[in-house]
């Protein structure tokens, strides 16, 4: 039997990570979630953690603003799943710097989900979201990362 991926998980804390981290860890892959400091502090969230560890996912602290902790964190896995929100969506270039660095990721998957960001025809406030979901994209591509649109 092939051995499964281990899968890092940034915003898995969110509306949508929390869901990918489940499916990860109940699909049977080693499942890392990189959290900040301060989210094992928040009451809910610190709830959500335990419910990850009892699934059998590592809770690794860091921060996408902190290159160290990405580098540190993506050394450890072979495919990381980004699933932070709009808020983040253009920081995922320090995802993509750090997995540069790292050297050893098999499989990128950009926070951008629900619409293909390259054939869509908004108005604002969406057609600026989406433009910086499509920068990530170029970023992505020009960087030659292997990866997955979603």
């Amino acid at each position: 039997m092939a051995q499964k991926s281990k899968i890092l998980i940034i915003g898995g804390t969110g509306y949508i990570g929390k869901f990918v981290v489940e499916a990860s860890a109940k699909a049977g892959n080693p499942t890392f979630v990189l959290v900040r400091e301060s989210t094992t502090k928040h009451p809910e969230k610190s709830k959500l953690l335990d419910n990850f560890k009892t699934l059998g996912a590592t809770i690794l602290i860091g921060d996408i603003h902190d290159h160290e902790s990405l580098v540190k964190a993506i050394k450890q896995v072979d495919v990381v799943i980004s699933t932070v929100g709009g808020e983040l969506v253009a920081d995922q270039v320090k995802l993509i710097a750090a997995i540069k660095e790292a050297g050893n990721i098999k499989r990128f998957l950009p926070s951008e989900f629900g619409t293909d960001v390259d054939h869509v025809n908004a108005v604002e406030p969406a057609k600026s979201v989406f433009a910086s979901k499509a920068s990530i994209r170029r970023a992505v591509e020009a960087a030659n990362i292997p990866h997955t649109f979603v």
